[in-house]
């Protein structure tokens, strides 16, 4: 996807980033400290979660198929759906309501805003306090041309091979066609082994599709491009599936998914932030990073 032309080009903000990026690196993964008090059990409690909720995942399971995620991939290419800047799509994604989360009904501006409060709070590099920013931006995938809610939230899982037995609801798979192909059902299906994730499809989402927004649009670390692309991945970073399609590239990305996911999880609460009191800090942190155009 080309760089849009501007007075304060990507290349300008990275190049004067660089040095301050080599040396926050390092700090990126300490543990975390804001959640110590933090019950962790009320989170991801899709057992006694509201019926829209595993009625939502009974849709995604049933729909993300092998030829669904090959055609949504193949549309995507140089298609260009709104242009406009971070704090602006925050804005327009305010509007959503997740169907798929069971922790908060909070608006999507209150679960960016706290997830990068909580990663500042903490200390930790500006470039992760950003992607703590923008990390869920992808869901406004839900207002340019997806058949709903399933194509764009929920936790993620690959396509094209066995479902895996730690993905959330995963009874409801029996209704999925790719479950009764004797390839697509198969452990490795599509994919030779240690193939890495590069290689694979996971289901299509707001993780994969911001991921190939921001990649050529923003002056973001390899560790934060993980962050984004791989945040949903529950089955992957937080419950081991997934092993025999790893690489060693992979090691890093699952170091980083599971930095920045406390921050994504444990950040949820009632309690709101004032977004204008913050916007002035974002404001600055964001062109930083980004050009002020971007092209969804």
């Amino acid at each position: 996807m080309p760089l849009l032309k501007s007075p304060h080009s990507l290349e300008d903000i990275s190049d004067a980033i660089d040095t301050v990026n080599l040396l926050q690196l390092k700090d990126w993964d300490t543990a975390p400290r804001f959640d110590q008090d933090t019950d962790k059990s009320k989170f991801r409690q899709f057992e006694d979660a509201r019926d829209s909720v595993k009625a939502f995942y009974k849709e995604q399971h049933e729909r993300q198929t092998v030829e669904f995620n090959t055609k949504v991939r193949e549309e995507m290419q140089g298609n260009v759906h709104a242009r406009m800047g971070i704090w602006e799509a925050m804005n327009m994604l305010n509007t959503l309501r997740d169907e798929s989360d069971p922790d908060t009904n909070m608006s999507q501006m209150e679960h960016l805003l706290q997830t990068a409060e909580a990663i500042r709070i903490d200390g930790k590099p500006e470039w992760m306090q950003v992607v703590g920013l923008v990390h869920d931006l992808g869901k406004l995938l839900y207002f340019f041309d997806s058949q709903g809610q399933w194509d764009v939230v929920g936790d993620t899982f690959v396509v094209g091979c066995q479902f895996s037995d730690k993905i959330i609801y995963p009874e409801t798979f029996a209704g999925n066609p790719d479950s009764n192909d004797p390839v697509y059902s198969s452990k490795f299906g599509i994919y030779k082994p240690h193939c890495g994730l590069d290689n694979v499809m996971l289901s299509w989402g707001h993780d994969e599709y911001l991921y190939r927004v921001l990649k050529d649009q923003s002056s973001l670390p390899a560790e934060g491009l993980a962050m984004i692309r791989y945040h949903s991945f529950y089955p992957w970073h937080r419950d081991g599936a997934y092993e025999h399609l790893m690489n060693t590239a992979d090691v890093k990305s699952l170091a980083a998914v599971q930095a920045f996911n406390p921050y994504d999880l444990y950040s949820k609460s009632d309690i709101p932030v004032n977004a204008a009191e913050l916007k002035p800090y974002y404001c600055d942190l964001i062109s930083k990073f980004f050009p002020p155009v971007i092209e969804w």
